[in-house]
């Protein structure tokens, strides 16, 4: 199985480094030296990870083969992918890979079907679940504990406490014209 472990940002210097859009919470495994990643579009790999480096904050990489800054620049926006074991599981419990959360059944805290998770879309500072409804209309949930409190692989379902108007606009209406009287 695939799984996109990060995402190349600008060239870095004269020698070939490139930030990178980390998109794994296990970069130590996925973006090692060594480490031979698939890319999106699969015309610019396979790359060999040659160095590794934090600058300001930011991930820098350098690939075997990538020597000046006009070729790191060429593999600006590519996406980098890592060859899992579909049956491997992130260490801390309250992390999930994508595979895993895709078609799981989405339910509020009392019961009520929400929905199937279609995908998980990564933004930069926001992870959210979208979530197909039954009527074939899409919802996006954000993915934080107060809104997600649960997952239960074993049961394929995620558990949700959804805020007036995550689910239906009308109650953040409702909601809003309380608060004001």
């Amino acid at each position: 199985m695939q799984l996109v472990v990060a995402r190349i940002g600008r060239a870095h210097g004269i020698k070939g480094e490139v930030t990178v859009e980390v998109r794994t919470d296990e970069p130590e495994l996925r973006l090692a030296p060594g480490a031979v990643l698939a890319t999106d579009p699969s015309s610019a790999g396979p790359l060999t990870i040659a160095t590794g480096r934090v600058h300001s904050g930011r991930l820098l990489l350098r690939f075997e083969g990538v020597a000046d800054r006009t070729a790191a620049e060429a593999l600006r926006n590519t996406l980098l992918i890592a060859e899992i074991d579909p049956d491997e599981v992130p260490e801390d419990p309250e992390e999930f890979y994508d595979h895993q959360l895709i078609d799981l059944d989405v339910v509020t805290r009392d019961g009520t079907t929400v929905g199937r998770i279609a995908e998980v879309s990564h933004l930069p500072y926001q992870d959210l679940l979208i979530v197909k409804r039954p009527d074939g209309a899409e919802v996006m949930i954000p993915f934080v504990s107060e809104i997600v409190p649960e997952i239960d692989l074993e049961e394929q379902r995620a558990v949700i406490d959804p805020p007036p108007g995550l689910l239906d606009p009308a109650q953040a209406e409702i909601a809003s014209s309380r608060e004001e009287t």
